[in-house]
């Protein structure tokens, strides 16, 4: 009889041939394995470079629009490991839920797409409560409470996150509007913690009202860890919910927030979001990725050496600063922002007239240098330089780059 024929493929095709089985559902494993020690090797697929995407060196801070803040290799290899696994998804929700409640001091907890996915979240949930009716009517919400109290300085950009619930911003600017204003049809009180020094009710007092006249408070604090102690001293405050970016401070997935607070509001908005169908929320989907990724960035940033990071940040600011300082005329102060990105910032300051060189001309010039880096962006009165996400060494890249420009002018 004659023997089995063997085929040999070439080296390029074979390795087409098991890339190609490894894509096969429930054959991942074993093409990885055939695959060999040489495949195993090879580097991983920069697909950002593959495009032609410009990267940046992050001297400005956690925008959005810059992609925010880059997670620990622990948070992202405990991403992928679940990534591999198959997990009823409320389970998961439940116990995530469970283990960051408890590490945030709070009754509960629930994973949100955001900081602005959590807004809506908690606006569901005042509105609509556990309600399956209530649940698959919003944004229609004749007939149910339906009224948000804002202070007026309180509005924002991102109060379309309340608003696309259905409900109609009621604005106030003292204790005796807000008293005035709340009716059988206020359903929640905002709070947005970045303009906490803009308006005439202050955090406590607007506690105290929600408490008193039986309505839930919200606040907004997307921004606002570090500190540390801001995940549990807002809820310990008396708000009823909390909501923080999960990309930011704690660097976490860049897609997943937290909304914090009571038990009751907590699970009327699990209930108003994804997985469940038929409820406005569902397009802000969570899957075990965040879920995962979220809790173990949670868990290494409270436990984390905030004070040695803190020194961290001030020691970048300082090389920067000796760097530069070499240019005639050119001022530097570390300053800390009082409420939001409460970390060290360089501000740098220089004659623009003399020099012919304004702050927004100088950001320009960093943007597009070789590498690119971004500076803090919105003012034209100097320059401010975001030191807490850069990489290790790269502080004296942007010290060595701005000196370049500012002497060139």
């Amino acid at each position: 009889m004659e023997s089995a024929m063997k085929i040999k493929l070439p080296r390029l095709e074979r390795r087409s041939f098991l890339q190609g089985l490894a894509g096969l559902p429930g054959l991942g494993a074993l093409g990885a394995v055939s695959a060999g020690s040489a495949l195993a090797k090879a580097a991983p697929r920069d697909v950002i470079r593959e495009l032609g995407v410009r990267t940046i060196i992050n001297a400005a801070g956690t925008y959005t629009s810059l992609t925010a803040s880059l997670m620990p290799r622990p948070v992202f290899e405990a991403m992928d490991v679940a990534s591999r696994k198959y997990v009823p998804l409320n389970d998961l929700h439940d116990a995530v839920g469970k283990r960051i409640a408890e590490l945030t001091r709070c009754e509960a907890a629930l994973v949100s797409a955001g900081a602005a996915s959590a807004l809506s979240i908690g606006t569901a949930a005042c509105v609509a409560g556990k309600d399956p009716q209530k649940i698959r009517r919003i944004p229609d919400t004749e007939g149910m409470k339906n009224e948000v109290i804002f202070q007026k300085s309180h509005r924002f950009g991102y109060d379309h996150a309340v608003r696309n619930v259905g409900v109609r911003i009621v604005e106030v600017e003292t204790v005796q509007d807000l008293e005035a204003a709340v009716s059988d049809r206020t359903a929640m009180m905002f709070f947005l913690n970045l303009a906490a020094n803009q308006g005439q009710i202050g955090r406590e007092d607007f506690v105290r009202l929600g408490k008193k006249h039986g309505v839930p408070t919200m606040i907004d604090a997307a921004a606002d860890v570090p500190p540390v102690e801001n995940l549990w001293r807002l809820t310990e405050m008396g708000f009823d919910l909390v909501a923080f970016s999960g990309g930011k401070g704690m660097r976490g997935p860049q897609s997943a927030g937290l909304l914090l607070g009571r038990q009751d509001l907590i699970e009327a908005g699990r209930m108003n979001s994804s997985p469940n169908s038929d409820t406005l929320c569902r397009s802000n989907k969570v899957n075990k990725e965040e879920l995962v990724g979220m809790l173990v960035a949670l868990e290494m940033f409270v436990n984390q050496d905030h004070k040695a990071i803190w020194k961290e940040w001030e020691d970048r600011c300082a090389r920067i600063s000796a760097l530069i300082g070499k240019v005639p005329g050119v001022k530097t102060e570390v300053k800390v922002p009082e409420i939001a990105n409460q970390v060290p910032h360089l501000h740098i300051t220089w004659n623009y007239e003399e020099s012919g060189l304004r702050p927004s001309e100088a950001a320009k010039a960093m943007r597009e240098g070789n590498p690119s880096i971004e500076v803090r962006p919105g003012s034209e009165e100097e320059l401010v330089i975001g030191v807490w996400m850069l990489e290790p060494g790269e502080d004296r890249i942007v010290g060595r780059r701005l000196k370049e420009v500012l002497e060139r002018g």
